[in-house]
């Protein structure tokens, strides 16, 4: 299993917004980066990620489940971008900050900590246990 993390506005579509799409899940839609598109055609059924609320708040907020490995996103019909559809899996006992993140031993390479732009982004899972530590989560 491979570990992520996925970039929201919380006003545009929120950790609630998530958890509201049940077990069905959500498409993880108008990615337009070759990179974090990338990122999610790597991805496969079972991966887990992050859910990090950006520009208001900064932090990570939850955790998501891949459910579907990346196809067309449905919000376009020009074949360069495509998604993975996600589910949420629980919250995170006590959110975890970006600020908190820049700090923490073991998180200093952390793509959050560096490239706080790319909106879909990969986890090792060194930092995955650490950041789960850091939440109040076992690492699983």
């Amino acid at each position: 299993m491979a570990f992520w993390l996925f970039k929201s506005e919380p006003d545009v579509f929120g950790w609630p917004h998530q958890v509201s799409k049940g077990d069905a899940g959500e498409e993880w839609t108008g990615v337009r980066n070759y990179q974090a598109r990338n990122n999610m055609r790597a991805m496969r059924v079972g991966d887990q990620g992050f859910f990090y609320h950006s520009n208001i708040g900064k932090e990570i907020v939850g955790i998501v489940e891949v459910i579907r490995e990346s196809a067309l996103d449905s919000t376009t019909d020009d074949p360069r971008w495509d998604c993975v559809m996600v589910r949420a899996l629980r919250p995170m006992p006590r959110p975890v900050s970006l600020e908190a993140c820049k700090v923490e031993p073991g998180l200093e390479n952390m793509v959050l900590v560096n490239n706080t732009r790319l909106s879909v982004q990969p986890v090792t899972e060194t930092e995955w246990r650490i950041v789960c530590g850091m939440g109040g989560l076992p690492d699983r």
